[in-house]
């Protein structure tokens, strides 16, 4: 018999849709028995719509030194780590992964930075010690995208560290919520790490944005735009970008541009998410690509479905406060990078990509001095302070470096985090969703409010970053 609609949301409430596929690397495990017997009570508070804690502005106690556990040391991985290497304040104090060669890199990366080499733990099962290591106060997680993101975090918290996680947080709905009521419950942090939200144009754009020079915003579009050859070997054959493209249909990647326009919008601080539409095309090139390979190389047959997300996904968004916001993804077609990231005000806009920002005040972008000249008046105080030092260091051009800096100097001064559990939840949640509206011959779908209306007098983020900032940087 056919399903209908309100069975079929009601699976997706319970997180019957959406659920990601375990990967080689770090494959998933059973919770811990007392675990599965706080389910019941997690949807009984989600009925009954009572926040336990805010974490919206939440303090934790400071931290004179952040002791740090890593799960997940691959090429994201690595690249976080060695950001903290040159902090202050920061002991990098365990590593884990699956392959014994990554390992190795890290303990000779902290040789060469003359720090002390990391107590390893080697093997699938291996990050449930990282979370239980009871030297640690901060645990940082890259392992590839699925249901571990949420799955360690969760676990991660219950033990009583914090957590700073890789994008996307959380794969289906109750995972979404599992992540913010273990957040509230146990309150520790749990920030995802959106380093978009600290490239140099963003900043500048939210900074001009609290002061006025759009106006009130109306819409935003923001998009992740990146060609890539999903079917090139990876070096351990693990081909989970691949995969799940080939299982999943809609916006598999949001937060990269939607990050950025949600901390403009002052979404889950002011305003929220109320629901989305999403629709995809079909996929004109990664299944014709996929069959031709598999004709002379016998990896690629088990691939050869012919099933392939659409190459392009376009999602709308409406707010509570009657604003929009257009999401795109593509990670097939050919074409240049972009995050778009263009808001639109009552009194100016805005556009980064195509390359170089733009900004206009009336129809005509302004001249590149005078958006210069606005760039030196609006630059945020944490791009003047450490900006040219985060370049140096590197990682996206500096942008990896302030999150990085800036994840720490909250934690050692006791700061909310400027991306806590509820921003991880809202816009994470908008791969399962995208994918029931797509299916669904899009159909708009309720977003859930995870602060549970809270959102109405959480404070907005201070661009302005003055509080903290006591975290120094080892001689480069």
């Amino acid at each position: 018999m056919k399903e209908n609609r309100r069975d079929f949301i009601k699976k997706l409430t319970i997180g019957g849709i959406g659920v990601g596929m375990a990967t080689e690397a770090f494959p998933m495990h059973a919770f811990d028995p007392s675990i599965e017997q706080s389910k019941r009570d997690r949807k009984a508070r989600r009925r009954s719509k009572n926040q336990t804690f805010n974490m919206c502005g939440y303090r934790a106690p400071k931290l004179d030194k952040v002791r740090v556990g890593f799960i997940g040391v691959g090429k994201r991985g690595y690249s976080n780590l060695r950001q903290m290497t040159f902090l202050e304040g920061v002991e990098i104090v365990a590593i884990c992964d699956i392959v014994q060669d990554r390992i190795d890199e890290i303990q000779r990366l902290l040789s060469n930075q003359k720090l002390p080499a990391a107590q390893a733990y080697l093997g699938s099962d291996a990050w449930k010690a990282v979370c239980e290591h009871p030297d640690i106060d901060l645990v940082s997680i890259a392992v590839p995208r699925g249901p571990l993101h949420a799955r360690i975090s969760v676990y991660a918290m219950q033990c009583g560290k914090h957590v700073a996680v890789e994008v996307p947080a959380i794969e289906t709905v109750d995972e979404a919520w599992e992540l913010v009521e273990t957040s509230e419950t146990t309150r520790k942090h749990c920030m995802i790490m959106e380093n978009c939200c600290y490239d140099f144009f963003e900043l500048l754009t939210l900074n001009m944005v609290r002061q006025g020079f759009f106006g009130e915003l109306i819409h935003a579009d923001a998009g992740y735009i990146h060609h890539q050859e999903l079917y090139n070997k990876t070096r351990d054959l693990n081909m989970w970008r691949l995969e799940e493209s080939q299982k999943y249909t809609g916006n598999l990647y949001p937060t990269h541009g939607l990050g950025p326009v949600c901390q403009a919008m002052n979404i889950n601080r002011g305003d929220r998410f109320t629901y989305m539409s999403s629709i995809s095309s079909n996929d004109f090139m990664l299944g014709k690509k996929i069959a031709e390979l598999a004709q002379s190389d016998d990896f690629y047959k088990k691939y050869d479905t012919h099933s392939y997300n659409g190459n392009m996904n376009t999602s709308i968004i409406r707010t509570e406060l009657g604003r929009t916001i257009m999401l795109q993804y593509d990670t097939t077609s050919p074409r240049s990078y972009s995050r778009i990231h263009m808001l639109s005000g009552t009194k100016a806009a805005c556009m980064k990509y195509p390359l170089p920002a733009r900004i206009s005040v009336g129809s005509d972008w302004l001249p590149d001095e005078e958006v210069e000249k606005l760039s030196d008046t609006y630059m945020p105080e944490i791009v003047k302070k450490i900006g040219d030092m985060a370049k140096q260091v590197g990682g996206h051009g500096g942008m990896d470096f302030l999150m990085t800096w800036r994840l720490i100097d909250c934690l050692r001064n006791g700061l909310p985090m400027d991306m806590d559990v509820y921003d991880a939840a809202a816009w994470s949640v908008i791969i399962p969703l995208s994918k029931w509206s797509v299916a669904n011959r899009s159909n708009s779908i309720d977003i859930p409010d995870f602060t549970r209306g809270a959102y109405k007098t959480n404070t907005p983020l201070d661009v302005a970053f003055l509080d903290g900032g006591s975290t120094t940087v080892r001689n480069l």
